[in-house]
């Protein structure tokens, strides 16, 4: 089980930190990754970590202004986000990966999802 948490209302420039805990399961078993969503749109990919955390993977449109990360002690997974953008409003999910060797870029690989925490950046 999957459950996101931190999303909220926020100005553009502003920050917000996501939070995904993994019950049910070795956390430390699984790639993890961020992916988000606008209605009527296709799911997009957002992050990938590594079961150590020791790499990531980041979309074009975050890089250098999101950060995922892991804490494995507490089956929890974080999105760092910053210099939010309007573009940025999405619904945002979390997932775990248990077959990638390192971590994927295509929810095709990905078992698990979260049920979405909502982000909305204003101009």
């Amino acid at each position: 089980h999957l459950e996101e948490s931190g999303g909220g209302l926020v100005q553009a420039g502003g920050s917000l930190r996501l939070s995904c805990v993994v019950s049910g399961g070795t956390f430390s078993r699984f790639a993890m990754g961020w992916f988000r969503q606008v209605p009527g749109k296709e799911r997009e990919f957002v992050a990938t970590i590594t079961r150590t955390g020791t790499f990531t993977n980041y979309a074009d449109s975050v890089k250098g202004r999101f950060t995922i990360s892991r804490d494995n002690a507490k089956n929890t997974l974080y999105l760092q986000m910053n210099t939010l953008k309007p573009e940025d409003t999405s619904v945002y999910y979390c997932a775990a990966d248990s077959r990638s060797t390192l971590y994927s870029r295509d929810e095709r690989w990905y078992d698990d999802w979260g049920q979405g925490t909502q982000v909305t950046v204003s101009s």
